[in-house]
């Protein structure tokens, strides 16, 4: 016998526009609602009271799950998501969940009882688990800056690897081949394509990396001290490629903890293009990433999702990332005998 689901991949809609056709309940387009139309006809489907999945009334609420609210690229975005759904008259419920799938599963719970309309999700790992539940509930989910592939096909984000192969290649051309890595958290799924980004870039020229320090605790302190360590095993690069500007500032410090001077002695590059980035002395050569326009798509496909329409696509160029050339990083100074900076 057909269900709800049958019906909503042969119309290529979600459960909940079926269901909005069914219920005749919240607003669907007039030719979204003839596909399902011709959908429930030609699957033969019979709804029933216990398996229409409905909200009888829209919420106008939408959920943001974020992994953090402390770090500033998950604040501005939460701003900016914020903003967005107030002005189309949206409220936006913010959940952080502390890098912790275990707060994922229970905010799910408490989304289901709240009825939300949709939800906006930076997931902890790409493990769908929990996401599921909101999936057989018929709620439409737009994943950010990472993709729940098992969940959802949308998913709103910028190309991690090749914001970090531009950022290698810059290191690249100013002649340096004795290249830190340095980032968290680990288990981050941009993180994991940054890495694999910078290591590309440098593989295509020849050479590894010359040490790699990677993280569970995305804060300035750990990341310090992380760089510290390199330093104190007697890795001495001079470069280091930060896989955040938090970690990147966090190579600046402990550079200057070791003597050693920026760009002179090791240059440095960060990842995002946060604030933080210009308040630092001298100011972080970056990849700047477009999280306002992140934030402005992932409502866009989202409200489209609830309303039973197609997603519109970004315009042209609004989630490219783009190199921010500033005062940390630098040409490799050779010194006398064929010795180079950082040595």
């Amino acid at each position: 016998m057909a269900g709800i689901r049958d019906v909503a991949r042969l119309s290529g809609t979600s459960i909940a526009t079926v269901s909005r056709v069914i219920n005749n309940s919240g607003y669907v387009s007039a030719g979204v609602r003839k596909k399902v139309e011709a959908a429930i006809r030609e699957t033969g489907f019979q709804p029933n009271a216990g398996a229409r999945l409905i909200r009888m009334q829209e919420s106008r609420m939408v959920a943001l799950m974020l992994p953090a609210l402390d770090v500033h690229f998950f604040g501005i975005l939460a701003h900016e998501i914020e903003q967005e759904l107030f002005a189309r008259g949206y409220t936006a419920m913010i959940c952080s969940t502390a890098e912790n799938p275990e707060s994922e599963a229970r905010y799910v719970a408490a989304l289901l009882s709240q009825k939300v309309d949709g939800v906006l999700v930076v997931s902890v790992t790409e493990d769908s688990h929990a996401f599921q539940r909101l999936q057989d509930a018929g709620i439409p989910i737009v994943a950010i800056d990472r993709q729940l592939p098992d969940v959802t096909p949308h998913a709103v984000k910028a190309d991690h690897r090749q914001g970090m192969r531009m950022a290698a290649e810059h290191l690249l051309a100013l002649g340096h081949r004795e290249i830190a890595i340095l980032g968290a958290p680990g288990h981050s799924w941009p993180i994991q394509e940054r890495l694999e980004g910078a290591r590309e870039a440098l593989a295509t020229a020849g050479i590894a990396p010359l040490c790699i320090g990677i993280g569970e605790i995305h804060s300035f302190e750990a990341c310090r001290d992380l760089m510290l360590s390199l330093f104190d095993q007697g890795h001495r690069p001079t470069a280091i490629l930060g896989m955040t500007d938090i970690a990147a500032i966090g190579a600046i410090h402990a550079a200057s903890q070791r003597g050693l001077r920026v760009p002179e002695d090791v240059s440095v590059t960060g990842f995002d293009d946060l604030p933080a980035a210009r308040y630092v002395v001298p100011q972080l050569t970056t990849v700047a990433q477009p999280v306002r326009a992140i934030g402005r798509q992932a409502v866009n496909e989202l409200l489209a999702l609830i309303a039973g329409e197609a997603p519109p696509a970004p315009l042209p160029g609004a989630l490219d990332l783009r190199m921010v050339l500033r005062g940390t990083t630098g040409p490799l100074i050779r010194r006398s005998g064929g010795s180079t900076q950082g040595r």
